[in-house]
């Protein structure tokens, strides 16, 4: 079970003080205790202490920016990050998540909707954690995957994976053939598909295949059945 809502604790990476502000505000409302840092610097402080449950990331920070502080926490934590950007241009909103943030809300947003895409991620962390005891291990010709560890082996060779990457790739292998629209992707990984880019399940298979497969252009395994979505193929 996922802890009470007012245990929750959510850093707010923001140098915007009325915007930190208001979501401050918006979360605190929804029942969560809230932290604000100013800058990456300061973030990084707190971090070095405390990772929190939740952290809501600007992208354009001073002294150290977001990718950075994302590619700082990928490497300690699979913390959900939700990446804040003023950008709107594609290739900064998948850099968020080639680092592994799990989403991301472009400026301005409605402070409610960014408490909605919280709620969705510890939703879908809470499911995850009560079907724990009926996952179980899969073995396939090349490919070991442990839900208890989180450890995947790809042709005897253990590889590194992010807490989506993983919860992505366990739910396709458990049900190996059986085609998964983006859809049904983003509500079983992600917890909704309402406020989450289907171009995240892009993202996230693109990188699979290129620790997965021999040639990821002409993958074998992660299938992409045109026009309906995804499946995994042993």
């Amino acid at each position: 079970m996922i802890s009470r809502m007012n245990e929750i604790q959510i850093l707010v990476v923001e140098d915007e003080p009325s915007l930190a502000e208001v979501v401050s505000l918006y979360l605190k409302r929804a029942g969560y205790q809230v932290q604000v840092a100013a800058d990456g610097k300061q973030a990084m402080t707190i971090l070095e202490k405390q990772i929190p449950d939740f952290i809501i990331l600007d992208l354009m920070l001073p002294e150290i920016d977001g990718l950075s502080l994302t590619r700082w926490l990928r490497d300690r934590s699979n913390v959900p990050i939700i990446m804040v950007t003023a950008r709107r241009e594609e290739i900064d909103r998948i850099a968020g998540l080639e680092m592994g943030a799990d989403d991301y809300v472009v400026k301005p947003f409605s402070p409610q909707e960014l408490v909605s895409r919280v709620r969705a991620v510890l939703r879908r962390t809470g499911r995850e954690q009560a079907g724990a005891e009926s996952e179980r291990d899969l073995t396939f010709e090349d490919i070991f995957i442990s839900p208890s560890t989180r450890a995947v082996t790809v042709r005897e060779s253990s590889i590194e994976l992010t807490a989506k990457e993983f919860d992505l790739l366990y739910l396709l292998a458990r049900h190996p053939k059986q085609v998964f629209t983006r859809d049904q992707l983003l509500d079983r990984v992600w917890g909704g598909a309402e406020y989450i880019d289907p171009g995240t399940v892009t993202v996230h298979i693109r990188r699979l295949r290129e620790k997965l497969e021999l040639d990821p252009s002409s993958p074998t395994q992660l299938i992409t059945v045109w026009g309906v979505g995804y499946k995994f193929e042993p």
